[in-house]
């Protein structure tokens, strides 16, 4: 299979200290199933919908247990080079490049801000078998405090361009490949606490946001904001019960004309 252009999402996990938990979750949220754990890569379990890989869930490190949180990852031809980019436009790594088996090649990194995100140079897991489609991986956001510096440091890591909506209301840009959309930065308002940090939501397809919202709350997560309709679907942020940011959306029910954007940088 060809590789995956440099930069776009191709696979999301998260730690979860009650792995079975989030199991549980998930499974009832967006009807994944999930496989055996994989002793030999610490519990690494992956979910799939319909038979098709969509994520993974891990248990954390020891002294970790209470940092739940998804983790989205960018692809890359070369992880050293990835991460060379990321150190000379002001990130930090935080795991280095490493070999998964013969799985492919990670690295765990954050932007100058703080944005948690890895890079993933596929081998035999090429990443999401199934995207854009109920239960899957749909779309991705930044958000951050400091959306100058995420419009600069990302296009320095990978090949984006940054095109910002013409809005006075709202700091937003998405990042794309060519002509297609990769990933959204979201400026954090003074509405969000001090105390919630930088991070990437990941946003999974459903059929029906409202009802998809009622299976959260039954599950036992906390909705966060909306659902509310948009020109690009109806959606809504939550937080699951191991406080884990994530985002569910249903783009057959978006209203509205997609806003002007320009591009900039």
């Amino acid at each position: 299979m060809a590789a995956q252009p440099e930069g776009t999402p191709v696979w999301a996990d998260a730690m979860f200290a009650d792995p079975k938990g989030a199991e549980a979750f998930y499974g009832a949220v967006l009807g994944w199933t999930f496989g055996e754990a994989a002793s030999e890569f610490g519990g690494y379990t992956q979910a799939s919908k319909d038979g098709k890989a969509v994520a993974a869930i891990v248990p954390p490190p020891p002294g970790q247990e209470d940092r739940s949180a998804w983790v989205l990852y960018l692809a890359t031809v070369d992880a050293e080079a990835a991460a060379e980019r990321i150190r000379a436009a002001g990130g930090t790594l935080l795991m280095e490049p490493m070999k998964v088996g013969d799985f492919g090649s990670m690295a765990i990194a954050r932007d100058p801000a703080g944005v948690l995100f890895g890079v993933w140079q596929a081998d035999r897991h090429q990443g999401f078998e199934l995207r854009d489609a109920p239960g899957s991986y749909g779309w991705a956001e930044v958000f951050t405090r400091d959306t100058a510096a995420a419009n600069s440091f990302f296009p320095q890591v990978f090949p984006y361009r940054v095109r910002k909506i013409v809005d006075d209301k709202v700091d937003y840009s998405v990042h794309t490949l060519g002509d297609t959309p990769a990933l959204g930065v979201m400026g954090m308002g003074p509405d969000v606490p001090s105390q919630v940090a930088p991070f990437v939501s990941v946003n999974f397809v459903v059929d029906d946001c409202d009802a998809a919202a009622g299976r959260v709350a039954q599950a036992g997560g906390q909705l966060v904001f909306g659902p509310m309709t948009s020109p690009f679907g109806r959606f809504a942020s939550f937080v699951d019960p191991q406080g884990a940011a994530f985002s569910l959306i249903d783009p057959g029910a978006a209203e509205g004309e997609p806003p002007s954007t320009v591009e900039v940088g």
